[in-house]
């Protein structure tokens, strides 16, 4: 069975790939984000979120075992939203969340998550790919005092946007369009076909006892 390993600390994308049969090995990256988003400073939004998963696949390959690179899959992945014209990170402070939640509520903004998959034979990198998806989302009217128990949480300081689809955010998202796991930051249906493209199959990526 070839390995996946997922270069992300995302618990989010985690439960999206074990959901669908996967168990990958987590190895997070230590890519310095600011660098490459001013490296990207001009680039359109889907370049900005695809060069870091680039950039995140690439480094966590440098740290792989020789035993484990002989066969693997690597995926990296980032996630921004894009609204009025700038990309959104995680916001990291309280004070800038609730500013982002006042911005974004009641709106639709697209969320941004970039895609790189490195697949290894032998210990060469013998198909790398990156794309991106792109998912509209519907934002709900928090009252203030449901917004200020969301922010007390701690959630949306550590994630993309300053919300989550499959944590306490999901209450404050009126809806979507596009792909669901594409917001919780891996697109299965984007990564099936990045995949497909470099002649791997999801099912040899699922953990044994999954077809049973």
């Amino acid at each position: 069975m070839t390995r996946v390993v997922l270069g992300s600390a995302s618990t989010g994308r985690l439960g999206v790939l074990r959901q669908a049969g996967l168990d990958p090995l987590v190895v997070v990256s230590g890519v310095d984000e600011d660098a490459v988003i001013t490296s990207l400073a001009d680039a359109p939004p889907e370049r900005v979120v695809s060069g870091l998963a680039t950039a995140k696949a690439d480094e966590v390959l440098t740290h792989l075992p020789a035993a484990l690179a002989a066969d693997c899959v690597v995926i990296g992945c980032d996630s921004m939203l894009f609204l009025d014209g700038q990309l959104c990170g995680k916001p990291g402070d309280v004070d800038t969340a609730r500013r982002q939640w006042h911005r974004m509520s009641g709106r639709t903004a697209q969320l941004y998550s970039g895609h790189a998959v490195l697949v290894v034979r032998d210990g060469a990198v013998t198909h790398r790919l990156a794309d991106t998806g792109v998912t509209a989302v519907h934002f709900g009217s928090p009252s203030e005092a449901d917004l200020e128990a969301y922010l007390r949480s701690g959630e949306p300081l550590g994630v993309a946007g300053g919300f989550t689809l499959d944590g306490l955010g999901g209450w404050f998202i009126d809806g979507i369009e596009g792909d669901p796991s594409n917001v919780i930051g891996l697109s299965l249906p984007l990564l099936r076909r990045m995949l497909a493209s470099a002649g791997v199959s999801v099912a040899q990526l699922w953990a044994p006892g999954t077809e049973s």
